[in-house]
């Protein structure tokens, strides 16, 4: 799916009427009507619904959200934000429908005062004042009821984008702007979408409506698409004659004295995921805890240096390993630390490897001033720094890190042939022929220790399993997955208390979720029953 802005929206509704005969009312009663489904499944037992519209075609989309509500039996109160008379357009046919069927109460309303009343009493609110093609900063009536919005009991659906937000905006939060429960948007996420906290809640949905717009009509600029599209890859069965050697042998190399526990949560991980052996080689001095994390884990000893660490020695071992049991996957870093060799053994291991390979933690941190090493030309290699170590790849301050994510991303992703998993909100998956995706799933529980180990696990065993057919995809779907666990774990727990380990509890929840439920609309964030 792809990511477009309010001009490319704009022409995405002009090639659907004009190159494909689909007019704009149909449009917004498809639009209405699919924010009125949403509405009657999430909240099937709000009664009175109150509609705030705008005399646009935001408002528009609420008129027909309203009929649809009162024709499933809701008292529907709309109040538009002017007079009827300055509605023009689709919008205005669809104030004309509303009213002819005589089943909802429409007010013009031109002070506060005249709708707080309305807005108090509300079990459901629909936001339908102002979507993508707006501007900020909101003025008149529109921002004076947004802190009555803002206090009411009664949860908010907004239409396209809570009013006040810009749709070409990557920022986080929007000042000025409404908030929302729950966000349903039309044909393709925006900018905003992808990027905003548009929601109340960490895990309030933002859903997408396909409205009638055939896919042709769609078209950014932008290289940037939703990471979540690539999950249909992870939701094939298994072939019922399957072996565990159809699904690939995952090697972690990882580990040192004191940090077992990183090279055990990223093998676990990829066992879960679905590889068909893992085999961790770590410095003899942990094999026995590392072992212990399951049974299913094979060990691979190594030796190590004074510091506990591995030894540049020990590249003979992991090749020997390599070759003896047929290795199809390379995941090195985890608990590596940076102490005596270690570095340079990690360097030199992914430099001779041409296996898929992912590079993680301190064999990330080997490259701070090497980063030039690093060239994916002819094999895959995935890195996934979080800022901290993107900072130190590329010798600047995290600062300047976060302030050009997708461009840096890209950049670098393109210039070394590789895939690039920047972490952080909306974690990017920049590939070397500069598109980028956008994840929508995780949340704060996630910002815990042992988080970027599962992960690593998490797209070595995809990997594993898909890397000869769509190794891009692979890696898009392994951070989709792993953030919808954590979502799960979430959900089910606390944010304060979940822990790494326990997204992978969930790991299973993520693999058999849809993306996409029998009304046609796809959570991009959030998660439907």
């Amino acid at each position: 799916m792809q990511i477009l802005t309010s001009a490319e929206m704009r022409e995405a509704d002009r090639r659907t009427a004009d190159e494909f005969g689909v007019p704009l009312d149909a449009l917004m009663e498809n639009a209405g009507a699919a924010v009125g489904k949403f509405c009657l499944r999430e909240h099937p037992t709000a009664k009175k619904v109150v509609v705030l519209a705008g005399k646009g075609n935001n408002g528009g989309d609420g008129f027909v959200t309203a009929r649809v509500m009162a024709e499933a039996g809701k008292s529907v109160h709309v109040l538009l934000l002017g007079r009827a008379d300055e509605v023009k357009g689709e919008a205005a046919g669809a104030l004309a429908k509303l009213r002819r069927g005589q089943q909802v109460v429409v007010r013009e309303i031109a002070e506060l005062e005249g709708a707080q009343p309305a807005i108090a009493s509300a079990e459901l609110l629909v936001d339908a004042i102002v979507g993508t093609g707006f501007k900020p900063p909101l003025r008149g009536l529109a921002a004076a009821l947004k802190d009555a919005v803002a206090m009411a009991s009664a949860p908010v659906v907004a239409v396209d984008l809570p009013s006040g937000w810009d749709a070409d905006s990557k920022q986080q939060s929007m000042e000025g702007a409404y908030s929302a429960d729950a966000v349903v948007t039309f044909t393709a996420p925006k900018m905003a979408h992808m990027f905003g906290h548009l929601t109340r809640a960490t895990l309030g949905p933002v859903v997408v409506a396909q409205i009638g717009s055939p896919s042709e009509s769609v078209r950014s600029e932008s290289g940037l698409h939703w990471a979540g599209g690539a999950k249909d890859i992870a939701e094939r069965p298994r072939e019922v004659n399957a072996n565990k050697s159809k699904y690939g042998h995952v090697l972690v190399v990882g580990g040192s004295y004191g940090t077992s526990g990183a090279p055990s949560m990223a093998s676990l991980a990829a066992l879960r995921t679905g590889a068909g052996l893992v085999t961790a080689a770590v410095p003899r001095s942990i094999v026995d805890a590392v072992a212990g994390v399951t049974p299913e884990l094979m060990m691979s000893p190594l030796k190590e240096g004074p510091e506990g660490a591995v030894a540049l020695g020990d590249l003979d071992s992991v090749d020997r390993v390599i070759r003896e049991k047929r290795i199809t996957v390379l995941a090195i870093g985890p608990g590596l630390s940076t102490r005596g060799e270690a570095s340079e053994l990690a360097r030199e291991l992914v430099k001779r490897t041409t296996l898929p390979t992912v590079v993680d933690a301190d064999a990330l941190n080997a490259f701070a001033d090497n980063a030039s090493e690093l060239n994916g030309e002819g094999r895959v290699l995935v890195l996934t720094p979080h800022p901290g170590e993107m900072a130190r790849l590329v010798g600047m301050s995290v600062k300047e890190v976060e302030a050009d994510r997708i461009g840096l991303a890209r950049r670098f992703a393109t210039e070394h042939k590789l895939t690039l998993v920047l972490k952080g909100w909306r974690t990017l998956i920049a590939h070397p022929d500069g598109h980028v995706a956008v994840n929508t799933t995780g949340n704060p529980a996630m910002a815990k220790g042992g988080s970027g180990d599962i992960l690593t696990g998490i797209i070595a065993g995809m990997l594993a399993q898909y890397a000869a057919e769509n190794a891009a995809k692979a890696v898009e779907a392994a951070v989709y997955l792993h953030g919808l666990a954590g979502d799960f774990a979430a959900r089910s727990m606390d944010e304060h208390s979940v822990l790494a380990t326990d997204t992978l509890q969930h790991l299973s929840d993520a693999f058999r979720y849809r993306v996409k439920d029998d009304a046609a609309l796809t959570w991009i964030c959030g998660v439907h029953a």
